[in-house]
């Protein structure tokens, strides 16, 4: 193998540029020729394509976002399309390929080696933390800090004036950034979707700890809670007594910003990680950290197998919240 291509799909996520740092310094370490693919899919399919050096990717370790940018492709889900995207890559005489992302990617990425057996590695870079064969996706820990750093402003209003806020932060359909977040910013209920709980549950709870003195509470609800979000949960308990509340959206605040110290040092371990396995002579697999260690986890494995929830610490936050 003389040449790779990597590129970055799906969500952002902060750490992406640390793990693009790592995979081309590596590469060129390895003697290899690297192709930065702009735009995910999307051009991949266009044929973006641009040759990266050691300089290409200075002073961008610090930085949150993409240097390559990113991007969704709907072509990419038909056989056709991802025949087209082979026809480019070999145009380029790219022999094998690193792609940052969530299941998304992971599933175009398989479905390309399946197809055409184009090498590929995977490397889990989202802020929702969902894919199994890892303990932490690039951008999770950033994204729960830029989270918690939010829910601690807004306690100091909702401590200031006697309220009940409801906060929504992103997950997509897991509870990850939820539970972190609702833990360690000592909120006194976490909603997610993995567990149960209804709007009188909900209610109860609030009224018990009204009961016990609490002036104030927060209340940490996952975008992907079966009981709508944090603007139709507030909608809800109003319904039922007289308790004034507030609803927050945290939204894409939690993407953007330079990554944490944790993510940086994930994002460079998995990049260098995956030109190894490539190297190597692997494909259709996932590099991730497990353990402290590095681990390979085939690429379908990675979205069909379910990654556990946390209970203990969930159970942990419930008690500490009473």
């Amino acid at each position: 193998m003389q040449t790779i291509g990597v590129f970055t799909s799906g969500g952002d996520a902060a750490g992406m540029n640390a793990c693009l740092r790592a995979v081309v310094r590596t590469a060129l370490r390895e003697g290899l020729r690297v192709i930065g693919i702009h735009r995910g899919y999307v051009g991949l399919l266009a044929g973006e394509f641009v040759a990266m050096d050691h300089a290409s990717v200075s002073n961008i370790i610090q930085f949150g976002g993409t240097i390559l940018k990113t991007g969704r492709c709907d072509d990419f889900y038909r056989p056709e399309g991802r025949a087209a995207g082979a026809r480019k890559l070999a145009d380029a005489g790219i022999e094998g390929l690193i792609a940052i992302g969530g299941d998304g990617t992971f599933r175009g990425a398989h479905a390309l080696w399946e197809e055409h057996k184009v090498p590929i590695i995977g490397i889990p870079a989202t802020i929702d933390n969902d894919v199994y064969g890892t303990d932490a996706t690039i951008g999770f820990d950033s994204a729960v800090n830029a989270a918690l750093d939010a829910i601690d402003r807004i306690r100091d209003t909702a401590t200031s004036h006697d309220r009940l806020f409801f906060v929504e932060v992103m997950g997509r359909q897991a509870g990850f950034i939820a539970l972190m977040v609702g833990a360690a910013g000592g909120a006194e209920m976490i909603l997610v979707p993995e567990l149960e709980a209804d709007t009188q549950q909900i209610y109860d709870t609030i009224m018990a700890g009204v009961e016990q003195g609490k002036t104030s509470s927060i209340i940490v609800v996952a975008e992907g809670d079966e009981e709508g979000g944090a603007l139709e949960l507030a909608r809800k308990v109003r319904q039922l007594g007289p308790i004034e509340s507030r609803a927050t959206i945290l939204g894409h605040i939690q993407r953007g910003g330079n990554p944490t110290a944790q993510d940086r040092i994930l994002a460079s371990e998995l990049g260098a990680a995956a030109v190894r396995a490539l190297v190597e002579g692997d494909a259709d697999k996932m590099v991730g950290r497990v353990d402290n260690r590095i681990v390979r986890t085939p690429l379908r494995d990675t979205w069909e197998k379910k990654k556990p929830f946390d209970q203990d610490l969930y159970d942990l936050a419930r008690a500490l919240a009473l």
